[in-house]
């Protein structure tokens, strides 16, 4: 959840930049179903503690698993948009981490210290302090001040990325330069 934070945020930052909100209804999104289905996979996988039910381990990390294969489906028909390409690396980031450990995302022991915590699995993480690929594991703590935050990724930090430069475009805040094809003058002249 704290992942939705910059994208809220540059929802909100965009007016202040330029971007206006009514053109997120000219924003044409492809297959927005999965991107839902793959959320709500991930909350019956890894319920937070309001949450009336208790997924096991095993079905958990199954159910977690497929989601990112949806999330990916979801974010490949969607590529060309602003953000996404930033988000699908760190999508991919977070994934080998998660496969190169067994399944859970692999938190660095001084990680879990900063932020607070302490366990040895809690919901999709696992504590680990030599873990495969430890260059993509969740190696930073994030501020006490960061509503829902604990520890981060750098696929996280590409996912949150990501996800504030697609707000900010999808607003119109965040002007990209366009190829400019050449002037029917110049195509002359180089003939």
């Amino acid at each position: 959840m704290a992942l939705a934070l910059p994208l809220i945020g540059g929802f909100l930052l965009a007016p202040l930049v330029g971007g206006k909100w009514s053109r997120l209804a000219k924003l044409r999104l492809r297959a927005v179903w999965l991107f839902y289905v793959a959320i709500v996979m991930q909350l019956v996988a890894f319920p937070v503690k309001f949450m009336p039910w208790h997924t096991s381990n095993r079905i958990g990390v199954v159910l977690w698993l497929i989601s990112y294969g949806v999330f990916a489906a979801a974010i490949a028909g969607n590529v060309r948009l602003p953000g996404i390409p930033l988000i699908a690396i760190g999508l991919v980031s977070n994934l080998s981490a998660i496969l190169a450990n067994g399944g859970h995302m692999p938190a660095l022991p001084s990680a879990l210290r900063g932020a607070g915590l302490h366990f040895t699995q809690s919901r999709n993480s696992a504590e680990l302090a030599s873990p495969h690929l430890a260059w993509l594991v969740d190696r930073w703590a994030a501020p006490h001040w960061i509503p829902l935050a604990n520890v981060f990724s750098v696929g996280d930090v590409l996912i949150t990325t990501g996800g504030l430069l697609f707000a900010l475009g999808a607003t119109g805040a965040l002007r990209l330069p366009r190829r400019q094809r050449p002037s029917a003058e110049y195509a002359t002249a180089t003939r």
